[in-house]
Formats: structure tokens, sequence, C-alpha cells
């Protein structure tokens, strides 16, 4: 939890007397920080503000901040051009000139460069460095390659060291920044040849290979620097680069045994992984996810970061800075001998409190360490498990169980690192070189910023030490520029106060009871634990106003650092402190076989190696910094303060709260406020007047030059506490708003006197031109009202016209239409009828032709059966005479009862009716005609068999062959009828159907009528013309179908019933028996059926053989 120092807050204020009702004003908000808005209403000492967000607030007078709505669009390069240099002031302006790619702003001297999270190539060119050169700081736009020149020039004309401090939190681009940095200077300092290489090379180069081995990917940043560097770069007199110097500070050592998800190792372990094959077979290396010190991350790879490039490059750049191949290698080797390290891991022993290795893949990994480092595996195994303790009495070999192996093998890894990283420092020193007779340096401070986390550690504790130091000679220098422009403009600064944070710095650096201090004297104690440490800083610091002790925790402690409250975890606070290198490790390493890993840990004498028992990193932390400060005091500082916009480090967004958290922990707010505490407000005679010359009106007409008129007028209004130089006003804090607030009461109560005026002027004029132009209208609406009824007359009677020609039009066509549809309809109706009256008579005709030829050919075959038949009975009655009159009788009385009792039957009537014999014999014959066919038969067999043989008996063999023809005729003949029959019924279908569309037709014909009926009286005689024909042709279809039923199947002789024994037997006579015409039907219809179906029974038998033809010729 950020917050600002509490003292002098007046000058964030303002006076609140100075807000009116419709002032603008900056008012808090917990999203945006800050939000504009009017004030609406003021009661007592609270307001009611409408915020340009749409929302409504109502705040306190004291926390509200008045705005300048005269400022620039566009923001202002320099804040302290600002009217009201306030927190809300100055971070719209950063927004603003964000917004607009301006990522450069100044606060006086201070450069504030926001991270833009996006290439800007343009910014950075040779052109933008040529024109950059030579100008005057403020000349030009804000650019880190100002500041550079300013420090360059500064250097060059008073011939004293300047320093370049970038500060600001992890990604805000302080790594970048001193990049360009170095670029300009060495740009500037033109080139000197060292060995081939120039120093300028030489020093940019270096950057690379630190990142490499100084740089991690963190939560907030993929290259952050872990690490402090002071970059000394000399110059020789004629002002070029003549050598160069690196310092480090405060390497974060615990990264490299112990990383958090998702941040990385440092950079250098994931480039050797991303070597070359053969490489990485030589230093036995695979995939990072293999390693433990690597895979306690799941990151492995940055975004947009080709590993295996960068190995490459790098290596280039060791080349640069004179790194030769063996020695790449031997570093190399290092770094893969940490990496096996990680993976070597202890089992408990059987032994007590003793450890083993705990699988063959540790053994592996130890053997491969011991191989890379040139040492004996052994040596390296014991002294990972193993301690000697050397007493008066003797040596002590004692060894470690596994946690103690686990903690011993992360200590050699820590070291080996560490050890490596600063002899690269010492490498690129002794490569670049030093002038010795350069009298002038430019030092340019890439050193972290203020760190606050949720979880904050020795680190964090070292690191804002350090931002403390800074700030307070940040605060001291700006302190003392606020004085010496004091001083130039001759004004007296004697009354103003500087807020000191000293009393930080000597509750955590104070001999002997500070914090480093205490810790150092918990870390010789053995048995001193994180908790007797905190105990010890809670009894010593419990009245200390800036050391808290959290409630909740046992053994965490708060410091209220200058940018706000930080709590610390002190479990780890001791171990880290803790500087020394383990005898065992050093003897084993100083051992080597390479000579390289054995200078890393040269020999230590007696004496260094009983004052090196006990190192502390916080007391050589704390004498690098008091030689850093020692440094910067010698040099005239330049500020940096880096801001990083958004925590999602994406460009274009710009987030409030993360960036005034910024400022705030970077003293940029603090510059302010020491500003504040003075005269915030500066402004050039001319300025002031243009400003608020309105308020003294007859100053600006009178004789006056322009001190003597602002004096004036600020006599007039009674300020007091102002100062005035030698050619600005310097007003105090809240000053500014009040004649601010006089101005807009003066220009209100100016602008309703104006506006009262011009409204009365615009009303009479706007009431003149409406009454003429009123009776101007309306001496034109008549008009217009007039030709307008004569218009829509004319147009009426011509659309009467119209109309009639167009009625007339369309009941012309439409009749006509009717007409063509009637013509079509008749022509259809009568070509209907014609095709039926044809159709008639050709059925009429077939009909007539095939009843003549049946009645023709029914008359032969009848009379030619009747001629045989004739013959035949003449024989048998001639022979039958011939016979014994009792032979008979006793023959037909054996037939009548054993097979025909139908001939009994049949031959008593005629006896009863003929008792003569003599016609009875002649009955005989006719009797026998008369009666079926096959009893005729029967009875015939019978009387032959019974009889006396018949003389001609081939004769009697061909009668009865001849009746056997005959049955099959007539059975024959009975299925024919059958079928005639099935097809009567089919034809009544078909005369049904015909019926049906006869139905259909007179519906559409009645729905024609109805459409017809619609129309003009000039068709209703059409109309019923065509009514009538097609009651005509109704006539004529019911006739058809009338006739239609006339149709039937030509009567058969049923053998039961006639005593015929011959009938049709051939389909080409069973056409329907149709007439001629339609009268005659009915009348030759009785007739003819009665001719069809009469029976021959009904001949009289008694006639002669000539009647009997007769009659026959009757039937066919």
């Amino acid at each position: 939890m950020m917050r600002v120092v509490a003292e002098n807050l007046e000058y964030l204020m303002g006076i609140p007397e100075n807000i009116v009702v419709g002032s603008h004003v900056w008012v808090g908000d917990p999203e945006l920080v800050w939000i504009d808005g009017q004030v609406l209403n003021i009661n007592g000492d609270e307001a009611d503000i409408q915020a340009s967000n749409g929302k409504k607030v109502v705040s306190r007078l004291s926390k509200l901040h008045p705005k300048d709505t005269e400022a620039p669009t566009d923001g202002v390069d320099d804040m302290t051009k600002l009217a009201y240099l306030h927190e809300p002031g100055v971070l719209h302006n950063l927004e603003i000139r964000y917004k607009m790619n301006e990522i450069y702003t100044y606060t006086g001297n201070i450069l504030i460069a926001i991270n833009p999270f996006q290439s800007l190539p343009d910014l950075y060119d040779a052109n933008m460095m040529k024109h950059y050169k030579g100008a005057t700081l403020g000349d030009l736009s804000p650019h880190v390659f100002a500041i550079a020149e300013a420090a360059y020039r500064a250097m060059i004309t008073d011939e004293k060291s300047n320093s370049i401090l970038v500060s600001g939190e992890s990604g805000a681009g302080k790594t970048e920044t001193t990049k360009m940095l170095m670029c300009y200077l060495a740009y500037l300092g033109g080139r000197v040849a060292s060995e081939g290489r120039t120093v300028e090379q030489q020093v940019l180069e270096s950057n690379p290979v630190l990142e490499a081995f100084g740089n991690a990917k963190t939560v907030r940043n993929n290259n952050s620097s872990r690490f402090g560097k002071f970059v000394e770069i000399q110059f020789d007199k004629y002002g070029r680069i003549s050598g160069a110097a690196i310092r480090t500070y405060l390497l974060e050592k615990s990264r490299v045994c112990q990383i958090s998800d998702p941040e990385r190792n440092y950079h250098c372990f994931y480039l050797l992984c991303a070597s070359p094959p053969e490489e990485k077979e030589k230093y036995k290396l695979g995939d990072p996810r293999a390693f433990h010190y690597l895979n306690q991350s799941s990151c492995y790879e940055l975004a947009g970061v080709n590993a295996a490039q960068e190995y490459l490059s790098t290596k280039r750049a060791m080349d640069i800075v004179g790194i030769s191949q063996e020695e790449q290698d031997a570093i190399f080797r290092v770094i893969a001998a940490i990496l096996h390290i990680g993976n070597i891991k202890f089992a408990k022993s059987e032994e007590t409190d003793s450890s083993v290795l705990e699988d063959e893949e540790s053994k592996f990994h130890l053997q491969t360490t011991a191989e890379l480092l040139m040492c004996d595996p052994n040596a390296l195994e014991d002294a990972l498990r193993k301690r000697v303790m050397i007493t008066p009495e003797e040596i002590i070999t004692r060894s470690l169980d596994p946690i103690g192996a686990t903690v011993s093998r992360d200590g050699l890894a820590k070291t080996l690192y560490s050890r490596l990283f600063d002899w690269l420092v010492y490498k690129i020193n002794v490569s670049i070189g030093q002038d010795p007779s350069s009298k002038v340096l430019i030092g340019v401070l890439d050193i972290y910023g203020f760190e606050s986390f949720v979880s904050n550690s020795f680190e964090q504790f070292c690191i804002n030490f350090t931002n403390e130091k800074l700030q307070q000679h940040f605060n001291q220098h700006v302190f003392k520029m606020e004085q010496e422009q004091y001083t130039k403009e001759g004004i007296n600064w004697s009354y103003l106060e500087f807020v000191d944070n000293q009393d930080v710095l000597d509750l955590i650096e104070k001999k002997p009871g500070g914090i480093i201090a205490l810790l150092d004297e918990a870390c010789m104690f053995p048995k001193s634990t994180h908790e007797t440490f905190s105990q010890k800083l809670y009894q010593t610091f419990k009245d200390h106003k800036r050391f808290i002790k959290p409630k909740l925790a046992r053994s965490d402690f708060t410091v209220v650092h200058y940018a706000g409250e930080v709590q610390y975890r002190s479990e780890q606070f001791l171990d880290k402190n803790k500087d020394y290198v383990v005898p065992e490790h050093q003897d084993m390493l100083s051992a080597s076989r390479c000579s390289f890993v054995s200078g890393l840990f040269p020999p230590l004498s007696e004496e260094t190696a009983k004052s090196a028992k006990f190192s502390s990193i916080g007391s050589r932390f704390k004498l690098q910094l008091q030689q850093l400060m020692e440094t910067l005091n010698l040099t005239e500082p330049h500020y940096i303060r880096c801001v990083k916009p958004n925590n999602l480090l994406q460009p274009g967004i710009f987030e409030n709260m993360n960036v005034i958290q910024q400022l705030r922990s970077g003293g940029v707010l603090e510059a302010v406020r020491i500003k504040c505490a003075g005269f915030p407000t500066h402004r050039t005679f001319h300025d002031f007047l243009t400003r608020v010359g309105i308020l003294a009106p007859e100053v600006l007409l009178g004789n006056f030059n322009e001190k003597d008129s602002c004096k004036m007028i600020l006599e007039k209004i009674g300020l007091s506490g102002y100062q005035i130089g030698e050619t600005q006003i310097f007003l105090r804090a809240g000053q500014m708003a009040e004649l601010d607030a006089q101005r807009a009461r003066l220009l209100n109560n100016s602008a309703t006197v104006i506006q009262k005026q011009i409204k009365t002027h615009f009303s009479r004029k706007a009431y003149v031109a409406l009454w003429k132009s009123s009776v101007f209208m309306q001496s034109i609406c008549r008009g217009e009202l007039a030709r307008r009824s004569y218009y829509h007359m004319k147009r009426e009677a011509a659309a009467v016209r119209i109309q009639s020609k167009m009625r007339g039009k369309l009941a012309r066509k439409k009749y006509t239409e009717i007409k063509i549809y009637a013509i079509i309809l008749q022509t259809g109706c009568r070509a209907m009828v014609a095709r039926d009256k044809l159709r008639y008579r050709r059925h009429s005709r077939q009909t007539s032709a095939s009843t003549s030829i049946q009645s023709y050919w029914r008359r032969h075959r009848a009379l030619f059966e009747y001629q045989n038949l004739k013959k035949m009975s003449i024989i048998s009655q001639r022979d039958n005479h011939a016979m014994d009159n009792h032979e008979q009788e006793v023959a037909l009385e054996k037939s009548v009862e054993n097979e025909s009792p139908f001939v009994e039957e049949f031959s008593n009537p005629f006896q009863a009716e003929s008792p003569d014999p003599s016609h009875e014999e002649s009955q005989i014959p006719f009797q026998e005609e008369s009666s079926n066919p096959l009893q005729d038969c029967e009875s015939v067999e019978a009387t032959m068999g019974s009889s006396i043989p018949f003389q001609d008996t081939e004769k009697t063999e061909i009668l009865t062959a001849e009746i056997k023809n005959l049955k099959i005729m007539l059975q024959e003949e009975k299925q024919r009828a059958d079928e005639y029959e099935r097809k009567y019924i089919e034809a009544e279908g078909s005369t049904e159907e015909l019926r049906k569309k006869l139905a259909e037709t007179e519906k559409r014909v009645y729905q024609l009528q109805d459409s017809l009926n619609r129309s003009e009286l000039v068709c209703i005689r059409m109309i019923s013309s065509m009514s009538s024909q097609v009651a005509d042709l109704k006539m004529i279809l019911s006739t058809s179908s009338r006739l239609s039923s006339t149709f039937r199947p030509i009567a058969r002789v049923d053998v039961a019933s006639s005593n015929s024994d011959t009938s049709s037997t051939d389909s080409d006579f069973t056409f329907p028996a149709t007439v001629s015409n339609p009268e005659d039907t009915s009348s030759s219809q009785p007739s003819s059926f009665q001719l069809i179906v009469q029976d021959i029974s009904a001949v009289d038998g008694s006639g002669s053989e000539s009647e009997k033809e007769g009659s026959f010729d009757d039937f066919f």
C-alpha cells in the first residue's frame, strides 16, 4: 500500500476560498485517482461537483484542486509551466502527452520517460542524434538525448564530472534508456582506437554480455536487471571517450537456485541450452526442463526471442569486449556445471545425520560437474556432504543430513555464479581500460527502483535502502536547484524548509543500532534465528515513527519509506545476509585443474581466512552505496525517471493508479512538493500581464514597464507573500488560483453585461426582421395560394377529360376482350357439337352395317341347320315307322323310365291334345325339336340304344358328332354372353363419368355466366345467346348420354327355355342393335328386342314343314 508523505500538504490543496460555483476542479476518484468536474453548488465546506464521466460527486473543498481550463490541449513539455503544479495536473499532462506518443516530459531539469511498449525507431536514429547535438536543454522537445547533451556540454564547459541517474521499477525501460544514453555519448565522444576495437564499441557491447548474465524475466518485465550498474565513461581533454569502468551492485544470487512461476532464471542458462548440438553435447546439456534450477517455473521461452540467435550474439559481444575463446569456453563450462549441480539429490543414509547420493542420476550429474569444473569427484562429493571443524585439540569431520547437503549444494551454485559475474565485470573493465589522465567523466546509473510486493525479502530491503539514499540525494539536488533559481532572480528564500528522510536512513544504516547492524550481529551468533532477530527489532524500534510491528505477524516488520509502507518477511534475512565461502568449497575449487575455475577461488592467506569466516552482504552493500553516493556528490546530477504505464506491458494503455504510484515512489511528486514549498508558479512579466491584466485595465493603459505593471496589479488585488524577480514573478501555492478566481468573476460579470446588451440588440433586430419577413411572407403565401388554387382547378378539369377518355377506352377494351372470349367459347362449343354429330353419324353407319351382316349370316346359318335337322328327322321317322308298334311303345316306356323323365312330360300334353295316333306321329318330330337340345340328344341316343339297329349307321354317327359340336358351341356362347354382360357394366360406368363431366361443364358455364353478368349492359344479348347455345349443347350431350344407354349386348337365346338347338357362336355378331336416328329408336327398340328374344317354342308345331321353315325365317 503506497501513501504520500503527509508533511506540508498545503501545496497540493490550494486555497478553498478560491473555488466558487462554476469553477473547474479535480476531485478524487477510486478508479481514475483524479477526475475533472465543475462545481454546481457549495454548502459550507462541501461542494457538489458534476464530474466529466456523468456522475455527481460530493467532496470537501479542502480535497479539491483547481483545474487550468486554459492549459494547452496537447499538454506542456515542462510541467513547471503548469498554472497549477499539483498531483492531478501532473498526471493529466503525462496522460495527454502519452496518448500522442510523446513519451518524454520535463519537470524542470528532470526527465520523465514513459515506456511506450512499442518500437519507435525514428525517435533514436542518427538524424535525431544530429538534431539534438549542440542544442540547449529546453530548446527542443524533451528527449533522453537532450539530457545526455546537457550532461556532455556541462562537462565540457565547466570541466566537471556529470552523472545521469536512471531509475524506475522493473519494466519501466531503465535498461533501454541507459542504452540510448550510452549510444548518444558514444556518438558525441568520437572514436579512439584501442587494440582494433573502439572504446565506445566495447562499452556498448558490454550491455548484451551483462544482460545475458545479470538479467532475467520477472512478473513485471521480460528483461529485468537483477543488479545495479554504474557506468563511468571517461573523456579526454578533447571531449573524446578515453576509457570506461563498470561497477555493479547487489546481484540477486538467490535467483540461481530458486525461482517462482512464471519468472525465469538468468538468461545465460537458457541461451546455453539453445546452443548448437555439438556444444550441448560437449557440456552434456539438453532440454531446460530437465534441470532443477530451471524447471521450477513453467516459462522456458520468451515471446519474440530466439534463444539460439541470442546465444551467438552474446558470443560476438564477448569477442568485442575482449573475452577470448578459451575464456568463453570456461565460462560456459561453469554455467553448465551449475545446472548439473542443481540435479544432484541427496537421500538419508543408514548413519545418523548423514546423507548419500540419491540415485544413479545424481551420481551422473556429480561426475559431469566434476568433469566440467576439472576437479576430483570424491572431493566434490565430500565438499557437499561433509564439514570440517577445527578445534584446538583435533580436526572433526561431520556429515550433513540431506537438507544440509542440499543447502550446501545451493550455496556452491550461488557462490560459483556470483564469482563468475564479478569476473565478467572485472574482465570487461580490464578489456575496455581506464584512462588515468582523464579528469572528467559522465556516469550513467542504471539501478532498480522502489519495490513493494506481496512478499518482500532481503533483496527488496536492500533495493529500497538504495532508493532512500538516492531520494535524499535527489531531494537535496532539487532543493539546491530551486534555491539557485531564487538566487539568480534575486528573491528572498531564507524561510524555505527542506524535509529530509534522514530518519529512515538512520533506522536502516545507523551504527550500532540500525537494522543492518542488528542483522550482522544476529548472523554472528550460531543459535540466532529470524524470530530472535525480529524480536530484537521490536524491542529496539518500538517507539520509532518509521518502524511498525504488524499485528498478525510474528516475525515480519514494516518500514515507512518515503514512498510508502513496505512489510518485510525476515525468514531468510539471516541466510541471505551471510556472504562467506564454505572452506570445503574453497579448497575443492582452488585445486581445480582448470585455471579459470581456480582463478575464481584463489587460495586465501591465514589472516584472510580468519577474517573471512563471516562477511555480511548488508555491510558490504552499505559500503558500496556509500562509495556511490560519494561519486555522485562529486558530479553534477541529471535525473531520468522511467515510468511503466501499465502492468499488461501493452502499448496505448495508461493506468492512472499505476502511474501515480510510480510518480510518488520515483520522487517526482517530491520534487513538486519541494517546488510548491517555495514558489511553485513562475511567470514572466509578459505572460502574467497577458493572463491577469484585465484585473487592472488602467494599468495596461498607462505607460509603465512590465515589472511595475505587475507590481501595481498585485497591490491592487491585495496579494501578499509573492516575490518579484528580475525576469519572473514567483507566486505561492494557491495565489495563481486566487488570481484566476478573481479573473473568472470579472469575466463572468462582464460577460453578463455584454450578454444583456447583445441579447437586447439581437432580440429587437430579430423582431423587426421577423415583422418585415412576416408581411413579405404573407404576400408571397397569398399569391402562392391563388396560384395553387388555379393550378388545382386546371388539373381537375383536365382530370375529368382524361377520366372520360380513359373510361371509354377501358370500356371498349373490356368489351373487346369479352367479345373475343365469347367468340372463342362459341367456337369451342360449336366444334365440340360438330365433332359429336360426326362421331354419332359414323357410329350409326357402323352399327346399321353390322346389324345387316348379322341378320343375313344368322339367317343363312339357321336355314342350313334347319335343313340338316329336317333331313335327319325324316330319316329317323322313316326308320321308326318300320318298327313294330308294340316294340316301339316298350322302348319308349323304358326310355322314359330310365333316362328322360322329361320325355314323358313332353309327350303327355301332345297325346292329350291329339288323341289321333296319326296326328301324334306327325307331331313327334316337332315336339322333339322344341325340347332342349341336350334332352333331344339324350332321347335320340336312348331310342337308338333301345330300338332295333338303324339301317343307316353312318348317318347316325354323323348326327351324334354334330350334336356334340352343338354342345361345345353352346358352352362357348354362354361364356361370350357373360363377357358381354361385363362390357355392358363397364359401358354404364363410362356413361356415368360422361354425366359427371357434363355437370362440371355446366358448372363452369354457370360461373362464366356469372362473370359475364357483371359486364356492361352492352354484352347482355351476347351472353343470353351464349346461354341458349350452352342449353343446346346440354341437350345434345344429354341426348348422347341417352343414346349411350341404349347400347345393350345382343340377348342370347337360353337353351334351357328354347327348343332350338342353334344360336350365335361367332364374336363378330355381338354388336349392339342401334337405329339410324334417335326418333326411330324408341319405336324400333321393342320390336327388335321381341325379335331377338322370341322363343322357338312359341311357334305352332301343328303346321307343315313349309310353315316351320317360315317360322325359322321370321326368327332370323
